[in-house]
């Protein structure tokens, strides 16, 4: 009786055939590619845009922008002439200096103007850089940087680093609150980071606060700290990055009638120098404060009353 055959087996795949089998991509659904184009282009408009070009030799002054990670130029400076700064001789003479050595080339300090307000912390800066500029036209680019975005200050730098001309940075109002961490960027910035400042850029800033902080924030750190001496030295010690400290002080009654009496010579008020100073007088008393910008908003306001462009 013969033997019943053995039931058939499957042949079996070459190697070759199951690997490409198995390697073999799975068939796409339909509108797929369409979906990854659609999620590319999303994340493309979430990244942030490309550094913008910095071409300094378009202004004499900029203006920084975070978002656009670019220098927006400034075809006119908000300025007032050195000569009609009055009350602020020696800050005067000790920005100049240091800034005429940046110009130069020689070594210059970062500069804090701290103390009262409206005595012309802001105007000085913007005066000196003037100044700089007509005694070595194009020898200075103004670089302003808001408070709000010191923490992008390590991107600026990036972009001045190597630039051809020298930058004068500047921040107006700079100081910080509790839980504001900026401070230690700008810490590392100015002094002690690796790459540091660059030789071409000088770091000015102006402050109502010597440290920068508020005095209770200070004292806060001062109780609640381990060490306390350590907590107060971290906060304190940004104020120490600064080479150069110029403090400004409330004026005084003779200061005030030479800065009003500057601004009506200069722009040509004619009104007998009694009757200017009693003028003076009851304006200041309606602000309840003497003091620069108190006396440049008097002169706004006779020029306005005499019918004179303050041009």
């Amino acid at each position: 009786m013969p033997k019943p055959k053995p039931p058939a087996t499957p042949k079996r795949r070459s190697a070759a055939k199951l690997a490409r089998a198995t390697t073999r991509p799975p068939l796409a659904a339909p509108g797929t590619d369409a979906l990854l184009r659609r999620i590319a282009e999303a994340l493309e408009r979430l990244a942030p845009p490309p550094p913008g070009r910095t071409d300094l030799d378009t202004a004499d002054a900029f203006i920084w922008s975070a978002e656009r990670q670019a220098l927006l130029p400034v075809p006119s400076v908000s300025r007032v002439d050195l000569v009609l700064l009055q009350g602020i001789t020696q800050q005067r003479d000790l920005l100049l200096a240091n800034t005429r050595r940046f110009a130069e080339g020689l070594p210059a300090n970062n500069a804090l103007l701290w103390g009262a307000r409206g005595m012309g912390k802001s105007s000085l800066i913007k005066a000196v850089h003037a100044t700089i500029n007509a005694e070595r036209p194009g020898a200075l680019v103004l670089v302003e940087i808001h408070r709000e975005e010191i923490g992008t200050l390590p991107a600026l730098l990036g972009l001045l680093r190597g630039a051809p001309r020298r930058a004068v940075l500047f921040c107006d109002d700079l100081s910080f609150d509790a839980g504001d961490t900026d401070y230690k960027s700008l810490k590392a910035v100015l002094e002690g980071g690796i790459e540091g400042r660059p030789d071409n850029v000088v770091f000015y800033a102006t402050s109502n606060r010597r440290h920068l902080m508020p005095r209770d924030m200070i004292e806060n750190e001062r109780a609640t700290a381990i060490n306390p001496g350590e907590a107060v030295e971290e906060k304190v010690s940004l104020s120490d990055r600064f080479g150069l400290w110029i403090g400004f002080h409330n004026c005084d009654q003779d200061t005030y009638f030479a800065m009003v009496e500057g601004y009506a010579r200069h722009y040509g008020l004619d009104v007998r120098t009694e009757a200017l100073h009693a003028e003076a007088v009851e304006w200041q008393m309606t602000r309840g404060a003497r003091s620069g910008r108190v006396a440049w908003q008097f002169v706004q306001d006779l020029a306005g009353r005499l019918g004179k462009r303050l041009d």
